[in-house]
């Protein structure tokens, strides 16, 4: 079984006749640091282009990306979990996985009438409006 989550994620081996654990472990991921350094590199690079140097001309032609393109942060975290996958099934016989698939309003749950166009506006927008 495989519990997603942006920082942590959960894997258990589990016997589903007996219901009984023989492994549980949590992944923890390097999403936001390699946001870090990305951000890092970025900036790094637009002061490097920004100094007293030659003029150098826009280039706007390598900006597309292919249609299974993902981030570099979501991309690690998805190779971490297949990684611990695959590595569990050279020990294990597993014949199936099963993955929990949440999503949360959290809108939602701090105000249960919320609706339309209440979601693009602030709390304190909400409170106070003039």
């Amino acid at each position: 079984k495989i519990d997603p989550g942006s920082r942590v994620t959960g894997l258990a081996l589990i016997d589903d006749k007996t219901g009984k654990v023989f492994f549980a472990a949590e992944l923890h991921h390097r999403g936001h640091h390699i946001h870090g350094l990305l951000t890092a590199r970025s900036s790094l690079r637009r002061n490097r282009r920004s100094r007293k140097t030659r003029y150098r001309a826009p280039r706007f032609n390598n900006r597309t990306r292919v249609d299974s393109w993902l981030p570099p942060s979501l991309e690690s975290r998805i190779a971490n979990i297949m990684t611990w996958v695959n590595r569990l099934r050279r020990y294990a016989p597993i014949e199936a996985l099963s993955q929990e698939l949440v999503r949360f309003d959290m809108q939602l749950m701090q105000n249960a009438a919320i609706q339309g166009t209440e979601y693009q506006q602030s709390f304190l927008e909400r409170i106070y409006s003039f």
